[in-house]
């Protein structure tokens, strides 16, 4: 027996039209360049995205085409965000943090044939564009100052007529965006994401016991709109009609805390370093005496993600400036949100201890994903302990890479996705991560997490950043090795970083040294770069 409900397409421009229809007066606001701001709503936002749409048909551009975006956090990408969508065509975001042949094999690989490009990173986009087979260039602030053969993006948009042009009504299987992902090996791996994963991957993150994103809300995503659709936050936004703040390219501790305070924020989304460098500039104007020069009683939540958050971060936070860190866990070929980290009411009643040591965990799968994690025996048991790498299936969930042939080796038999990080799944379903697959160290034949390790060091009140990487060993094969970035002003020891350690784990997971630096390497996305640290250090292997 057949249903009988209506064939309803789950499709990007089903929630622009709710935008539209009910959240037409609520704010944009983005930081310009030049530190200004520019204000308006998703009205005129909207109004906007469709002249941008009829604007690419003009150009040629038609369903299935891919439009590349090069741009930071501001109301012009957002619009192409929307616009592309609109036009039927696929928006592709650019990662401006990736090399230039990076940059050049992707848009090659993914068929861009329009590119729209702050006038800022143009530059960027010379040392690539020959490589490529985009046909426009479109170009976002440029002020006049419209380089040879490229298209002024505020022209494009006002000599278009919205009204003339018959919007796509795509199916909710066709493709609306897509993003490559580096975390892999070899060559960057396209994700493409369908109209139905997006609207479903929006939905389930705007629930309670994930963002809870509502109307009600101001939104500021730190998390780059190149990186993972900004995970999912410009979507979820104009579904629910929570208002947006964009910070364009100031992503200081002091331009996020000023855009915070002022624009009255209460949500916000970044990676752990983001949230480091907030942490020491709050606690820096409270030792000054200077606790209220930024009113944050705003702020209700501040989503972490892109890597394990340290418990002393998110501690530091709640008891020193009374702000709640969120934890959340996702890869590019997730949309990206696979687990967030809220709090099941079992946790609400024990001690703070119990729920700071649970909020530094990577939470429960999202509603329609489903996990598991694999061990060399087979699937591992949800004890807490056993480590396995972690599998997932979903509503969301890549199902294959674009063009490529590396399907094999990242999905199973039974078509779950392979993720690369080894987790502990406990009984109520949340998952630890304790490592990626590749950063893992197995010294002696047991396994040691980097990840525990960087995060109890970076509870030393002297430490500003801490990596773990492995370093050989001519007896253990492979040994712990701590890379340290102390804060300024602030002094340590490898004997005292060690004697800190030490309470927390057993005497054979302690670094066999600690080797002190002025910066550690980051990835396009703000992880750590561990391959250049083990490249560096791969001589040093002491013995305690």
């Amino acid at each position: 027996m057949r249903a009988l409900t209506m064939d309803y397409q789950l499709t990007v421009p089903a929630i622009l039209r709710r935008t539209e229809a009910l959240y037409a007066s609520k704010p944009v606001v983005s930081r310009r360049a030049d530190r200004t701001l520019h204000r308006y709503t998703y009205g005129e936002c909207l109004t906007r995205a469709k002249r941008l749409a009829a604007a690419l048909r003009r150009l040629g551009v038609g369903p299935g085409d891919r439009v590349a975006t090069l741009c930071w956090n501001h109301h012009q990408h957002l619009e192409a965000y929307f616009g592309v969508c609109l036009s039927g065509a696929v928006l592709h975001t650019l990662n401006l943090r990736l090399h230039p042949d990076d940059l050049a094999y992707i848009a090659r690989h993914a068929g861009d044939s329009v590119l729209i490009v702050d006038r800022s990173l143009w530059p960027l986009w010379e040392k690539f564009r020959e490589r490529t087979w985009v046909r426009h260039a479109i170009v976002v602030d440029a002020a006049g100052d419209v380089p040879e053969g490229a298209h002024d993006y505020e022209r494009l948009v006002a000599d278009a007529d919205e009204r003339a042009f018959a919007f796509a009504e795509p199916d909710e299987d066709d493709a609306v965006a897509m993003c490559y992902t580096t975390g892999t090996t070899g060559r960057p791996k396209g994700v493409v994401y369908s109209h139905r994963a997006i609207v479903l991957h929006s939905l389930a993150c705007a629930m309670a016991d994930a963002f809870g994103v509502t109307e009600r809300d101001s939104v500021l995503p730190v998390v780059p709109m190149f990186h993972a659709n900004a995970w999912g936050l410009p979507f979820i936004c104009a579904l629910t009609g929570a208002g947006l703040v964009m910070p364009g390219p100031h992503l200081d501790p002091r331009s996020l805390l000023e855009l915070l305070a002022a624009e009255r924020v209460t949500v916000t989304a970044g990676v752990p370093t983001i949230w480091l460098g907030i942490l020491y500039t709050l606690d820096e104007l409270a030792g000054q005496g200077r606790a209220d020069a930024y009113d944050l009683s705003r702020l209700r939540v501040m989503l972490v993600g892109g890597a394990a958050a340290p418990e002393s971060m998110i501690r530091g936070f709640q008891e020193r400036h009374g702000l709640a860190v969120l934890h959340a866990w996702g890869m590019t070929e997730m949309a990206p949100v696979g687990t967030v980290g809220t709090l099941p009411s079992e946790v609400l009643s024990q001690p703070p201890d119990a729920q700071f040591a649970y909020r530094a965990r990577q939470g429960r799968p999202a509603a329609f994903v489903e996990i598991r994690a694999r061990g060399g025996d087979g699937l591992v048991p949800w004890d807490g302990a056993t480590m396995g790498e972690l599998e997932v299936r979903g509503a969301w969930v890549a199902g294959a890479y674009y063009e490529s042939d590396d399907d094999v080796s990242r999905f199973t038999d039974d078509g779950w996705f392979r993720t690369g990080d080894i987790v502990t799944i406990d009984q109520r379903g949340t998952i630890t991560v304790q490592d990626r697959a590749k950063d893992l160290i197995k010294s002696g034949g047991e396994w040691i997490s980097s990840v525990a390790l960087e995060s109890a060091l970076a509870g030393h009140p002297a430490v500003a950043e801490a990596a773990v990487v492995s370093v050989p060993h001519p007896e253990w094969l492979e040994r712990p090795l701590a890379v340290v970035v102390l804060k300024s002003g602030r002094t340590a020891t490898a004997d005292e970083l060690i004697a800190h350690l030490a309470p927390h784990f057993p005497k054979w997971w302690l670094p066999d040294e600690v080797a002190f630096v002025d910066a550690i390497p980051k990835t396009s996305v703000g992880k750590y770069l561990k391959s250049a640290l083990r490249e560096r250090f791969r001589e040093r292997a002491g013995v305690r």
